[in-house]
């Protein structure tokens, strides 16, 4: 009885992070980018280009333009593989010194990789690090393979039906890790939405965001997410970049009791994309509530 209690607790508590989720960018639903504010622009935008901003306390979106149009996510994949492993750890499928296996499969991988081995494993804890730092992409495979039972393809059908219970109507994925894939995509609304969960399901894990380098097997491995030292109250979330997406950036920012979440993508460079999100939460923080 207890067990089922409990499984309710946290199905109804799910429900209702969703549903203020998906309140946080109810101001998408329309023809998508729409902007009355105008940023002074860092550099001209590509056709690529899709950035949102949600104050996430009141549910208004701020600034948006292109938000529900299709874009390849890259490695902001890896929030929803993370938000997968968080989920497991919290019903207790999973604990942080699990050691997740490294298959042929996985080592495979292209880089951006740490490297290991077939027949290798990594700790639970040490792979989420690394998936934030490093975002690499033999280890988001890895982590796919253990909790979808031993198939990548698996994970990703839960992953994707994991974002439609989010309210993430629009993302498909493929993979775990953002690798090219012509049929995974995503929207700046959706990549919002998937960045408001987190951090209101998930606050006693949400602090392995805000890692800047990761030390592994005495290797101290610098992040690149630049945009992290470049804005005032930046408190995490994650970078990605594949030729096809252009680079992108979502940003969590809690500053002077503000709260908001931004998302750029498909921007030139990872200079252009920091700068248009520093720029953003610049202009924008001090609108939210």
């Amino acid at each position: 009885m207890t067990g089922l209690i409990a499984g309710a607790w946290r199905h109804c508590r799910i429900s209702l992070i969703s549903a203020v989720v998906l309140a946080a960018v109810s101001g998408c639903a329309s023809s998508g980018g729409s902007i009355e504010d105008v940023v002074a622009p860092v550099a001209p935008t590509t056709e690529k280009y899709a950035a949102i901003v949600v104050d996430v306390k009141s549910g208004k979106m701020l600034y948006g333009a292109n938000v529900n149009e299709l874009r390849y996510p890259a490695s902001l994949t890896k929030m929803m593989t993370l938000y997968m492993l968080f989920e497991a750890m919290d019903e207790g499928r999973v604990s942080r010194t699990d050691l997740i296996p490294i298959s042929r499969n996985a080592a495979a991988r292209p880089p951006s990789k740490l490297g290991l081995k077939a027949g290798q494993s990594i700790p639970v804890d040490t792979a989420i690090r690394v998936l934030v730092v490093k975002s690499a992409n033999d280890v988001a495979t890895a982590t796919a393979e253990f909790l979808g039972g031993g198939s990548e393809d698996r994970f990703a059908q839960l992953m994707t039906a994991k974002a439609r219970t989010l309210g993430m109507t629009r993302t498909v994925f493929k993979n775990a890790s953002g690798l090219p894939d012509s049929d995974q995509v995503t929207t700046a609304a959706d990549m919002a939405i998937l960045s408001i969960a987190l951090r209101r399901q998930f606050p006693h894990y949400y602090g392995y965001f805000q890692q800047k380098e990761v030390t592994v097997a005495g290797r101290t491995i610098k992040g690149h997410n630049k945009a992290m030292d470049m804005i005032p109250g930046a408190d995490g979330l994650k970078t990605g970049y594949t030729r096809a997406s252009g680079f992108n950036l979502a940003t969590s920012v809690r500053h002077q009791g503000k709260s908001v979440v931004g998302v750029v993508m498909g921007e030139n460079t990872s200079a252009i994309r920091n700068a248009r999100m520093a720029a953003l939460m610049s202009a924008y923080v001090k609108k939210a509530k």
